[in-house]
């Protein structure tokens, strides 16, 4: 039987735009959709051979259903710019590959496809149609089914009511019930699709529900009573139109020969390599094969060949890979573990892979029914050993510092470590994603197994230990594989960019050796002072919540953003400052910060969330992190999460601990030094206005620097024209603002709203800055163009801050990336200094063979444990490493202080 092939292209254009959204082409025009859309075609047109197939795409302007109902998609944002940008070479490349592309006027492409649908089943045709979207389930029937490609999800009428638990002809009930929050289309209140499921159930269809609506109770049923005058009209929304007008038949939608050239030279303009060597390679196996599909054919999957592949077994196969792995150059390794824990991850298998497609899996601690016999894992190392330990034999990986950490579970030390695709993607890259199959995907064009696909999601998952061998070793093998593949194709790009390889091979490689050692040390915590703390916390919150109570005339939830919304706004009456996605007035903590300088219930609020946070966040959760065998706490610094090039710190977040209240000051005096020991808090002093002082070299700001003077009390001086003697409290707390608060792109209405002034006096405020310093406000203009010519700025140190949003047309956003473009050097130089500190305080505590450790960096400070003898050394020598890390137009202060804990240290 004949099959018609349907692509939702409206569906696979935003599903591959968030999937894919940061590829550039060699003009940094945007192409991750066009990728994302390309790469599923080929896949379906290898998967399903179809005798017609079509791509549709929804078409511009209005359709008959904004006529029925004028907030039909009325709501949704509009399409972001780098999607804009994308839809013409999109529907280039879709015709160039003989597709046919339909876009008709007033009609969405939902209504094409079953309208096609319907007219194919009339004459015979079987239909596939590929979409993620659940509106067209209501199609399937006996002559139609559904594909998604990103899920590998078939959905015939049985599997759509698996998924759904209705039948396809049940589907339009069901979306009428819950209603589309993307289309703007209002469900009932409060039913979800259990509940929706459950009526339909129970009463056959949406018919059925409506006629026994009284019988239904509760709040839910009263919802559907309120709903019923707008149920016909909601499922006339959500159903799929079969009978709109088209301009052509199924039959004239068979596919047409690529166009060879067309395709070579779009390949090329969007800097698809892989593909167009394919187009120009194939031309000739094209002529001669004759259909269209010739050319995608010579590869017909996107995965790596993984014929090359093997899991190691036998001893004669462990010493043949011994032997492989000593001999290589460059070999790439990775682990699979028990845990994500690093500290307490075993080790399941390791892989290895010496050249792109040959790569194995060595299976260690496989624990299932049936599971084959493996090497013994203490043995098995043993022999490893040398080899992992080894700093001759050079290595490259993903992510290598948790590895280290696995392999160190188990008394190795890996050494050799020449390469991380992590830290090479995030010089190169940082506002993409750097997880390994974005990588591979983006600079090798391969679709790797993804974690969920080999052990499940959710409740269902299951450990890597209980994967069956056969397939772990496909998933392992190909980690090592697809890492070599990355790397080799972004080490030449950092080559040839001196200031990015220097930046990866001088700061970020040697950081993550210190970020491994400091993980490693942890930090020791005093349990009972917290304890004690949360307990306090605790009656502090129930005070708090019946004062909160009080002020409200009624109890109520205080963690329901519901009940406090119509406390504040229905009973008490106070203004709206803004509202949710949902049209509610929102109850978020700027709203309620602003709320607070005027209504007393609002502050209550926020002294109660900002006491649980502790509470939950810190003095319940620390105690029970402690590593066991350790006695410490031990976070995880996270190196490619911050564009600018930050260091993240989670499991647990040490960098977040307020230190303006004395409960959080608190919290960090129960990080403590064991007996003989003391800890020392070195920290970088006004970093960042030092840095804007050398970025914009003016010659006020440069000139206080130098003279040592109080920078703010120097700008107040300035702003107000006093002499720096006659400056008060309130004119350097007003400079002190507009200093930090320029860094960050401050307006005058935030100034304004800051220091409780009218807007016009914080104008005027800024003004009379401007006039003073001119060097930065030349700096800050100059930013902003730089920004919007190159689409990026730079730190001191030469890495690159991206900032797609600077060319937006949306105002907001453009304004959003404005203000980034001038923070971003700084806050950047400011991370880079403080891991070049990091180095070198490392290097002289190797050198001098301390046995003080670093234990902890949160943004400009360095957190050291220090045996008692070497205090004097430390407070000596960190000031001048610190401060000596680099030479800027003024000098790098650092201030050093030393305590029994880290807040007497501070």
């Amino acid at each position: 039987m004949a099959t018609l092939l349907l692509v939702d292209g409206s569906s696979y254009l935003y599903r591959a735009f968030h999937a894919l959204p940061d590829l550039r082409s060699p003009s940094n025009a945007p192409t991750g959709a066009v990728y994302g859309v390309i790469s599923m075609l080929r896949r379906l047109e290898s998967d399903y051979k179809s005798d017609y197939r079509a791509v549709v795409f929804d078409a511009k302007g209005r359709t008959f259903r904004d006529d029925w109902y004028p907030e039909y998609k009325a709501h949704r944002p509009p399409m972001p710019d780098d999607l804009v940008a994308q839809i013409e070479p999109l529907h280039a490349c879709v015709e160039a590959l003989g597709w046919p592309l339909l876009m008709i006027d007033g009609v969405e492409a939902d209504d094409v496809i079953g309208t096609l649908a319907r007219a194919a089943a009339a004459a015979g045709i079987e239909t596939v149609i590929s979409t993620g979207d659940k509106d067209l389930t209501q199609l399937v029937d006996d002559h139609v089914r559904l594909v998604n490609t990103m899920s590998n999800e078939t959905l015939d009428a049985a599997a759509v009511l698996e998924k759904f638990g209705v039948p396809p002809e049940r589907i339009v009930d069901y979306l009428a019930l819950v209603g589309d929050a993307v289309d703007g289309v209002p469900g009932v209140e409060k039913v979800g699709p259990k509940t929706a499921v459950k009526w339909l159930n129970a009463y056959g269809s949406l018919d059925g529900v409506v006629a026994n609506a009284d019988r239904i109770g509760g709040k839910v049923g009263e919802n559907l009573r309120k709903h019923l005058d707008f149920l016909p009209l909601g499922r006339k929304l959500v159903t799929v139109a079969c009978d709109v007008a088209l301009p052509l038949a199924v039959t004239d939608l068979a596919p047409r020969p690529h166009a060879r050239e067309r395709l070579a030279e779009l390949f090329a303009q969007l800097g698809f390599r892989t593909w167009l060597r394919e187009v120009e390679g194939g031309a000739a196996a094209a002529d001669a094969a004759g259909p269209a599909t010739a050319v995608l054919e010579q590869t017909s999957s996107a995965a790596p060949d993984r014929s090359g592949y093997e899991a190691i077994l036998t001893p004669a196969q462990l010493d043949a890979w011994l032997a492989k792995i000593g001999q290589a150059q460059l070999t790439s390794l990775d682990t699979e573990t028990t845990d994500l824990d690093p500290m307490q991850a075993r080790l399941v298998g390791i892989s290895f892979c010496i050249a792109p497609g040959e790569a194995a899996y060595l299976p260690l601690g496989h624990v299932y029914a049936g599971a084959p016999d493996q090497l013994p894992l203490h043995d098995t190392l043993a022999q490893l050993k040398p080899w992992l330990e080894s700093p001759q034999h050079r290595k490259v990986g993903q992510h290598l510092k948790y590895d280290r950490h696995v392999l160190s579970n188990h008394g190795i030390e890996l050494r050799g470590i020449v390469d991380d695709t992590l830290l090479e993607s995030y010089v190169l890259e940082s506002d993409k994603s750097h997880d390994l199959g974005a990588l591979a995907m983006r600079h090798c064009g391969l679709e790797t197994i993804s974690y969920d696909e080999v052990t499940g999601k959710g409740a269902s998952r299951i450990s890597f230990a209980q994967v069956a061998l056969e397939q772990a070793a496909e998933y392992a093998a190909e980690d090592a594989d697809v890492t070599l593949r990355v790397h080799e194709a972004l080490a030449p790009r950092l080559a040839a960019e001196e200031k990015l390889e220097r930046l990866y091979r001088d700061i970020e490689l040697p950081v993550a050796e210190v970020l491994y050692r400091m993980e490693r040390t942890g930090m020791l915590i005093d349990g009972a002072s917290l304890t004690r703390q949360s307990d306090e916390l605790g009656r502090r919150m129930l005070e708090l919540e019946a004062r909160a109570h009080e002020a409200a005339g009624q109890p109520f939830n205080l963690n329901s953003p519901k009940q406090l919304g119509e406390i504040l706004f229905e009973r008490q009456g106070l203004p709206v400052i803004k509202r949710t996605p949902t049209k509610a007035p929102s109850t978020d903590e700027e709203v309620l910060e602003q709320l607070a300088l005027d209504y007393p219930l609002p502050r209550l609020i926020l002294d109660y969330r900002s006491v649980a946070k502790l509470k939950n966040t810190y003095t319940d959760k620390l105690p029970k992190m402690v590593n066991a065998a350790t006695g410490r706490v031990h976070t995880s610094f996270s190196q490619a999460v911050a564009v600018t090039g930050r260091l993240a710190s989670s499991e647990p977040n040490l960098q977040n601990i307020p230190v303006r209240t004395a409960e959080g000051r608190r919290i960090r005096s129960a990080f403590i030094a064991p007996s003989g020991c003391r800890i020392a808090s070195a920290d970088y002093s006004q970093i960042e206005l030092r840095i804007m002082a050398h970025l914009s070299n003016d010659a006020r700001l440069l000139e206080a620097f130098a003279r040592g003077e109080d920078v703010h009390r120097a700008t107040a001086a300035e702003i107000f024209g006093v002499t720096p003697l006659e400056v008060g409290p309130d004119q350097r707390r007003a400079a002190k603002v507009i200093n930090f608060g320029l860094i960050y792109g401050m307006s005058a209405f935030g100034l304004a709203r800051e220091l409780g002034l009218e807007r016009a006096a914080a104008a005027s405020y800024m003004e009379r800055y401007f006039a003073r310093y001119p060097g930065v406000a030349r700096y800050m203009e100059e930013t902003r163009q730089l920004a919007k010519e190159k689409g990026y700025v730079e730190t001191v140190f030469g890495r690159r801050l991206w900032l797609p949003e600077i060319r937006s047309s949306n105002v907001g956003r453009r304004q959003g990336a404005e203000r980034a473009a001038i923070n971003a050097p700084m806050q950047g130089t400011a991370a880079d200094l403080i891991k070049l500190a990091m180095i070198a305080v490392q290097g002289w505590l190797d050198d001098a063979r301390m046995e003080s450790k670093l234990i902890l960096q949160v943004h400009d400070e360095l957190v050291l444990e220090v045996p008692d003898a070497e205090i004097a050394a430390v407070r000596h020598e960190l000031p001048r490493l610190m401060g000596g890390v680099a030479t800027l137009a003024v000098p790098l202060l650092v201030e050093i202080g030393i305590g029994a804990n880290w807040d007497e240290a501070h």
